[in-house]
């Protein structure tokens, strides 16, 4: 298992390093602002007080963005799940079957490898892969604080990145299973993105609607805390969350371990009609 982990981070290297660093600069850069933004504190508040209550409900509580927990969940960790659930979901789709696809998954399993150790080992350096992401983020917030008077931990800032990383897991969780339930990894992203596209919209809309907040209970969204993680993180929420990818992780190994492999090329959605229709 360790040989194919190897191999499987080093594929994931080129995504390393363009999400961490690029997100790690995005924090450094963004945390800068933040004594100016104390300063102009009057002010912005009068500003921000005449704009529709739909438009924070993106980003979070406005009244709280001169604290410093509100402060970085409206500028950088409110969108964070969105744009690295874009990375979760193409990561997770691609494990297996970007290898079915273009036909060295065949070539692979023809060595003594079990399905299992494949599965597994390519699933921790997904895990892997994405911790080391979180943590050059992690470092930009980190060294940001040399040029602020935002007084944090690097404790304290790692916290929200527990909360963001759990989330992150769900989404590529479901990936992982849809990429070997749907018969194409396409088919798979697409599921996914749907999934995390539509759990941001419905979350961010519950917190101004009402009438959303039954149907946003079912959103992993719904149970991050962002920035807020700071003040202490909900342990019964990223348990949950865990939970759920663990049983999505179960459910794709059992399901990669008992179908066919496909052999360079997408699959079928497996229905006896159009088996037939294809046979004719």
């Amino acid at each position: 298992m360790w040989a194919l982990f190897l191999n499987a981070i080093n594929r994931f290297r080129g995504q390393v390093l363009g999400w961490g660093i690029s997100l790690g600069i995005l924090a450094l850069y963004l945390l800068t602002f933040y004594d100016t933004l104390v300063e102009q504190q009057a002010q912005l508040q009068q500003l921000f007080a005449s704009y529709p209550p739909e438009l924070w409900a993106f980003f979070g509580d406005i009244g709280e963005m001169f604290s410093p927990e509100g402060y970085l969940t409206i500028e950088f960790f409110s969108y964070m799940p969105l744009i690295l659930g874009i990375y979760a979901i193409l990561a997770g789709s691609g494990l297996l079957a970007g290898d079915e696809e273009n036909g060295t998954m065949d070539l692979v399993l023809a060595h003594p490898i079990s399905r299992t150790r494949l599965f597994f080992g390519r699933l921790l350096a997904f895990l892997a892969a994405t911790i080391v992401i979180l943590g050059l983020s992690w470092v930009g917030l980190v060294l940001g604080l040399n040029f602020t008077t935002l007084e944090l931990s690097w404790q304290e800032l790692a916290l929200p990145f527990i909360s963001l990383g759990v989330v992150l897991l769900v989404f590529g969780a479901f990936a992982i299973l849809m990429s070997v339930v749907l018969p194409s990894r396409r088919a798979a992203a697409m599921a996914g993105g749907l999934a995390v596209v539509g759990s941001f919209f419905l979350t961010s809309l519950a917190r101004v609607d009402e009438n959303l907040e039954a149907a946003a209970r079912f959103s992993p969204l719904n149970y991050y805390q962002g920035g807020d993680a700071i003040l202490g993180l909900n342990l019964e929420w990223n348990g949950g969350l865990a939970a759920v990818a663990l049983l999505m992780v179960l459910l794709a190994w059992w399901r990669f371990e008992r179908r066919d492999i496909r052999v360079g090329g997408e699959g079928s959605w497996g229905l006896p009609r159009l088996r037939r229709r294809a046979v004719t």
